[in-house]
């Protein structure tokens, strides 16, 4: 079963069950699905549906921050239903031993990686590994620091 067939049946067992926040929420995620599903003429593949739900993961996040800054209390916890929600269609995440020795292999794969300079043919790599399983910004951080040091 695909991701995407997967979304489907959660949005009609939450219809059948009268869950009204779950059921809007996943609406909202197949929407951005088929927007993009659309937009590249596709069909998307279980990865690119991961990508979209990071993205919409990634604009929870911001929005939780702003809300709560604005003293919103009420639209911050729509938003962090919806983020937890989210995840739970998400890939395992990997722990931090394990991204650090997918960093080192991408390193040492990568010929002539060992200055910052090489940190795109490095990211370049591991994208494709741990999209969906780790924070790229964390990546991205671990990377620059065993380039430079």
């Amino acid at each position: 079963m695909t991701l995407k067939s997967r979304i489907n049946d959660d949005v009609k067992a939450a219809m059948r069950g009268g869950d009204t926040r779950r059921r809007d929420a996943l609406r909202l995620l197949l929407a951005a699905v088929k927007q993009r599903e659309v937009d590249e003429r596709k069909e998307l593949a279980d990865a690119d549906v991961v990508g979209v739900i990071e993205r919409m993961i990634k604009q929870r996040r911001e929005s939780i921050a702003q809300f709560e800054k604005g003293g919103r209390q009420d639209l911050a916890q729509n938003e962090k239903f919806e983020s937890d929600l989210l995840q739970g269609y998400m890939p395992q995440a990997l722990s931090d031993a394990e991204i650090a020795a997918a960093v080192a292999e991408a390193i040492t794969a990568t010929t002539g990686a060992n200055a910052p300079a090489d940190m795109g043919k490095v990211m370049g790599a591991l994208k494709g590994k741990l999209a969906g399983r780790a924070d790229m910004s964390k990546v991205s951080a671990l990377v620059k620091s065993k380039l430079a040091g």
